[in-house]
């Protein structure tokens, strides 16, 4: 199912079909660097299938960005559930793109679509994005997206804090 389309792209409910691109993308160190690293295709298999769950549980959640000219699946972009950051239930906007697909604003035109659908369709008032400090490009896309930091969160596990960036509905 699609969601939503921009100028150059469209994203959809991922599919079990999706497996291949998403290693690609999970299996690549560069493109894991600031996430939990490289991932298994065990691990993928898994990821997806709690995408499946999260579009039942919550109606939104991580969805496959297709380039529409190629149909390939370059990334995910979307809404991910926590009940806990730091005391409080979020909505984060999430989003991961293959190496390939980055320095082309894929992930700000993605985002951004999300963004909007998110406030007017699914009428959240506030979204947050969990960014590593050291993660400039994605900082760049959250401050893009018009996101303000808010604060540092400690997650357990961690070595050190993510920032929170803000984005409330108009």
């Amino acid at each position: 199912m699609i969601i939503v389309q921009t100028e150059r792209l469209f994203l959809r409910h991922f599919h079990i079909l999706d497996h291949g691109p998403m290693y690609r993308i999970f299996g690549d160190a560069d493109v894991m660097r600031f996430g939990d690293g490289v991932q298994t295709k065990e691990w993928v298999h898994g990821w997806l299938a709690t995408c499946f769950d999260q579009y039942q549980q919550w109606g939104f959640g991580p969805y496959a960005v297709v380039e529409r000219t190629s149909r390939e699946v370059i990334g995910y972009c979307g809404l991910f559930f926590f009940p806990d950051v730091g005391g409080q239930a979020e909505v984060e906007i999430g989003y991961r793109f293959a190496r390939a697909a980055w320095g082309y604003g894929y992930a700000t035109e993605a985002a951004r679509a999300v963004r909007d659908w998110a406030f007017q369709t699914l009428c959240l008032k506030r979204l947050i994005a969990m960014i590593d400090p050291n993660n400039t490009a994605s900082i760049r896309v959250a401050k893009k997206l018009g996101m303000q930091y808010e604060r540092d969160v400690m997650f357990e596990g961690y070595t050190h804090p993510d920032h929170v960036y803000v984005i409330t509905a108009s």
